[in-house]
């Protein structure tokens, strides 16, 4: 009879794994290499992947996209994990965005941002004279930021229905705030972040007009990370932004007006929003590493701290299993905690994977793509 049961169980665990579609790849960022998890066991590894730093890994149908720190982009399959083709842009990136027939690559060194066909053929060179972040697309318009030129420059693309892109200069916004370094997109809304300046800028892309929103902040803390303002969290009804050298998090409506700061443990580095949009993941950097805060996106108020026996570097909600994932590099591990109880207080570990100085976690859906 217990044999019966077990195998029963054991029946029911594997259904329910071989039915979820994500899968999963973490930056090994010592290793140059991907690591893959597949039905909640790590299988592989893509190596020889170049400075993994700072990596970043996007995806669109079939193809998967990695930009390191070293400059290069680096496309793969991510159904059969093979490195398929390199191209180095620059001597040092930061970041990228994927259009239907382009990619748009934001470099520091060289000041430039390129622009490469789907299968990283050069096209054009946009020169920027600045350190470039924050790129991003709408509609037919490629936004980025200018670091060193507190500049936002808005291109357009003046072949859209033809096999590739040709960009120009469409509208150019000065004196936007000191060092914008990163940005997200929410509709229409294209949001910088301003690391010098006690602000936010926002361009309404419609109307193509600037505005700067005003942040409640204190004197700013020395931080070891800055925080990635890609990944601030938009809700059905709020923006959360994490600030800058404050330990805070701010809470804004959809049209930018203030609702309140919400006092974090440490200086925020990820935003992260669960699927739902219940659950609100907060990382830190500094002595704050190890910890991550879990705030409930109705009350705006902590309901769980996690503490984790090394610096957590990245967290990431499943969109197809009841998981949040954690990265602890300095515990060479990544973590899964179960969240199906609507209670965060009672998540808990289910699994462990041993990943050498994890990174980044990126999320795959194996479902033929469109």
């Amino acid at each position: 009879m217990k044999q019966v049961i077990y195998t029963l169980i054991l029946f029911i665990v594997i259904s329910v794994t071989l039915q979820a579609h994500e899968k999963i790849f973490v930056v090994e960022r010592e290793n140059s290499a991907l690591a893959v998890i597949n039905h909640n066991l790590k299988t592989n590894e893509i190596d020889k992947m170049h400075n993994f730093n700072h990596a970043v890994v996007k995806f669109r149908g079939k193809d998967g996209y990695v930009i390191t720190r070293d400059g290069y982009i680096i496309k793969f399959d991510p159904i059969n994990e093979k490195k398929l083709k390199e191209y180095r842009t620059s001597k040092s990136a930061i970041g990228f965005i994927i259009g239907k027939n382009f990619l748009a690559v934001a470099n520091y060194d060289n000041k430039t941002v390129e622009i490469l066909d789907r299968d990283l053929n050069p096209i054009q060179s946009i020169q920027t004279q600045s350190r470039n972040v924050g790129i991003k697309i709408y509609k037919n318009y490629l936004i980025f930021a200018c670091m060193d030129k507190n500049e936002i420059w808005v291109m357009k693309d003046e072949k859209p229905t033809s096999k590739l892109p040709k960009f120009v200069l469409y509208k150019k916004f000065i004196n936007i705030g000191k060092v914008p370094f990163d940005a997200l997109i929410n509709k229409n809304l294209y949001v910088v972040g301003l690391f010098n300046s006690p602000d936010i800028g926002v361009i309404n892309l419609d109307t193509m007009k600037y505005k700067k929103v005003p942040l409640k902040l204190d004197k700013k803390e020395r931080i070891l990370k800055v925080p990635h303002f890609g990944f601030w969290s938009v809700s059905k009804g709020h923006f959360f932004i994490p600030a800058v050298g404050n330990k805070k998090v701010f809470v804004f409506d959809h049209k930018f007006n203030y609702i309140k700061s919400i006092q974090v443990e440490g200086n925020p580095v990820f935003t992260a929003l669960s699927p739902d949009k219940n659950w609100l993941a907060v990382t830190f950097s500094g002595k704050k590493f190890p910890l991550v805060q879990i705030i409930d996106t109705k009350t705006l108020k902590i309901i769980r701290t996690f503490h984790f026996p090394g610096w957590v570097l990245h967290v990431r909600w499943s969109n197809d299993t009841q998981h949040i994932y954690f990265s602890v590099n300095t515990a060479n591990e990544v973590v899964a905690y179960k969240t199906e109880d609507k209670n965060p207080k009672k998540w808990w570990k289910q699994f462990e994977w041993p990943i050498p100085k994890s990174s980044g976690i990126f999320l795959y859906d194996t479902r033929t793509p469109k």
